[in-house]
């Protein structure tokens, strides 16, 4: 397992950084969209009526991708407090099903995405002309990101290779 894990772990480390560029460059567009928007409105009286719903579908993907990468990268939201007062085998086991209740969230976001997706994709997103399942792809690629970031994960701890988590306990300095 550990060597299947090494095998795949440079791929993974690809697929998580073109996520995080991804997402980054989705944050710039919408900036762009969004600054193009208000120029529109207020100084050439003329709103662009695709800026809104373009730049939500970019906030999807980057808030999406961002968390899949989050996953991968450990810096998700958490509370800690119970989990650093345990012995390190109750740890290992809370990472185990808290990493493997990620996993299912991601694959559920996946599914029912699909669901909506198939459902929705006839309709027609007026102002861009898209069909109206476009708006649930991003919800598809963050699950299934999200599902083979934490069972990276799961894996890694479950054969105790997990690079530990930086401890986000903030240090004091006393000079």
């Amino acid at each position: 397992m550990s060597r299947f894990m090494r095998a795949i772990r440079p791929g993974l480390s690809w697929l998580s950084l073109a996520c995080l560029y991804l997402a980054g460059l989705g944050v710039v567009l919408m900036t762009i969209i969004i600054g193009w928007q208000v120029f529109g409105r207020y100084v050439l009286n003329d709103t662009p009526s695709w800026s809104e719903p373009l730049s939500l579908q970019l906030m999807s993907w980057f808030i999406l991708l961002g968390a899949a990468v989050g996953v991968r990268e450990s810096v998700h939201l958490g509370l800690d407090i119970v989990r650093h007062n345990m012995p390190p085998a109750i740890q290992r086991l809370m990472d185990l099903v808290s990493l493997g209740l990620i996993c299912l969230f991601g694959g559920a976001m996946s599914y029912y995405g699909t669901l909506l997706a198939m459902g929705t994709w006839t309709a027609r997103i007026p102002v861009l002309g898209w069909p109206g399942g476009i708006d649930f792809i991003p919800l598809i690629v963050g699950g299934t990101m999200i599902s083979i970031f934490a069972l990276e994960r799961f894996a890694d701890t479950f054969i105790g290779t997990a690079i530990p988590a930086a401890d986000d306990v903030a240090q004091t300095e006393v000079v």
